[in-house]
């Protein structure tokens, strides 16, 4: 696949908790078995850790999918993957609302959540 890269800034409120809110009704894609165009609305919600998505690398990496074979289930567990890697978010949620096709309507959705570190056992005192 030959999709656009997600850029990032630095986030620089680390530690104060906001989430971000992303729709892009104009997703397409094309069916791996019919070759037609599956259209769709993201939702994407996430809560940034260190590193923010940059909007206009978003918007690119969007379209970047308009001329790959992909299934919908693959189209947001990609974009998931895709969106963590780049930014490590504290949490990560996408929506892909598909339009109706065969009078069937497909509504997917995924999600991440970091995992907090562990803390090491405390060690037993010896007297």
């Amino acid at each position: 696949m030959n999709l656009h890269p997600l850029d990032t800034f630095e986030y620089e409120y680390v530690g104060n908790r906001i989430e971000i809110e992303f729709t892009s009704s104009e997703f397409t894609a094309i069916c791996p078995f019919s070759d037609f165009p599956d259209f769709a609305t993201l939702r994407i919600r996430y809560a940034p850790n260190r590193r923010c998505i940059e909007l206009k690398s978003l918007k690119l990496y969007i379209n970047s999918f308009r001329e790959v074979k992909i299934f919908h289930e693959h189209v947001v567990n990609k974009i998931l993957e895709d969106f963590v890697a780049a930014c490590d978010p504290l949490e990560f949620h996408i929506e892909g609302d598909f339009n109706l096709r065969g009078n069937i309507k497909t509504v997917i959705r995924a999600s991440y959540r970091k995992e907090k570190p562990k803390r090491a056992p405390a060690l037993a005192r010896r007297n």
